[in-house]
């Protein structure tokens, strides 16, 4: 059995930079990765200062070099239950393939998974014409012909915001009712709102040209926004018995929960996170992961005189 410090469940922004930094305080640190991303689909990543536009696969990358470098192992596998050792502080982790690693702190921060309406060529669009955050993707069709596609009241606030990036928005209500005040603001940022049912897209040659309604009526768009049903990946975390609330794991604001040993970070409790903010969060949980080894040690030593 392999035992590091600290293992870390996942390896994209939060996990990775999680990673470095604990290797650059000379701790012992397994990521295990299972190699999906969220933002697989995405040709780009934005907002991130140094790395904008760079491909998020190439991110990633650049960062498993960056924590190899400092002596971090990539374990490249998925991690089928974490179990609280009994006789000392620690956790044994078990890979599906049966192997298992020791940990004396565990980093959690497998992501979530982007739930989106059931509608013919969102799917296949997602990621490139089909989009869900303006910061990430406004500038990119800014001044297109944008469409707002609504599932609930998040799209109100959407769609308010895709106006600072077009002046060519519309709202498609779909199975949303609207309030009173919903158009209001709708009217007062000049969205145009269509009424009734979304059939489903109209792609051609890999794009995105339009937005057919059930009635037969197709209104040209060339990007279209929804807002997926964000779904945390935190079965590991529940497990452990961490706290939840509004379906979300509880975390501290550097990723503590509410388990000894256990931290979160990124998407996995933070949903809305971007790729930087996931990033920072990592950092910012290593470094308290860090301090507490500290003090365990500083606590042994003391106590063997």
């Amino acid at each position: 059995m392999d035992a590091y410090d600290v293992v870390v469940i996942g390896g994209g922004a939060a996990g990775l930079n999680a990673a470095l930094v604990l290797g650059r305080a000379r701790r012992r640190v397994a990521v295990v990765d299972a190699g999906e991303p969220r933002n697989a689909p995405a040709a780009h990543l934005q907002g991130f200062l140094s790395r904008d536009g760079v491909p998020p696969a190439e991110l990633l990358a650049v960062g498993r070099a960056e924590v190899t470098g400092y002596g971090g192992e990539i374990i490249s596998g998925r991690v089928a239950g974490i179990d609280r050792d009994q006789r000392e502080p620690g956790f044994t982790v078990r890979l599906t393939d049966g192997s298992t690693l020791q940990a004396r702190r565990v980093l959690v921060a497998t992501g979530l998974t982007d739930e989106l309406p059931e509608l013919p060529g969102l799917p296949e669009l997602w990621g490139r014409d089909v989009l869900h955050c303006p910061y990430c993707h406004g500038w990119e069709v800014r001044d297109q012909a944008i469409g707002v596609l609504a599932t609930d009241e998040r799209a109100v606030h959407q769609a308010l915001l895709v106006k600072q990036w077009s002046d060519d928005v519309v709202f498609f209500a779909h199975a949303y009712a609207l309030t009173a005040e919903d158009r209001r603001k709708l009217d007062a940022r000049k969205v145009a709102v269509i009424e009734g049912p979304v059939a489903g897209l109209t792609i051609d040659g890999g794009r995105l040209r339009g937005v057919e309604l059930r009635s037969g009526r197709i209104v040209e768009r060339s990007a279209l926004f929804v807002a997926p049903r964000f779904v945390p990946i935190d079965g590991l975390l529940r497990d452990l018995g961490c706290a939840v609330e509004n379906g979300l794991v509880q975390v501290d604001s550097f990723g503590r929960t509410r388990v000894a040993g256990v931290w979160a970070a990124g998407n996995v409790v933070l949903p809305m996170a971007s790729v930087v903010m996931a990033a920072a969060a990592g950092a910012a949980a290593a470094m308290v992961i860090n301090g507490d080894l500290v003090e365990e040690e500083v606590g042994v030593a003391l106590a063997a005189g």
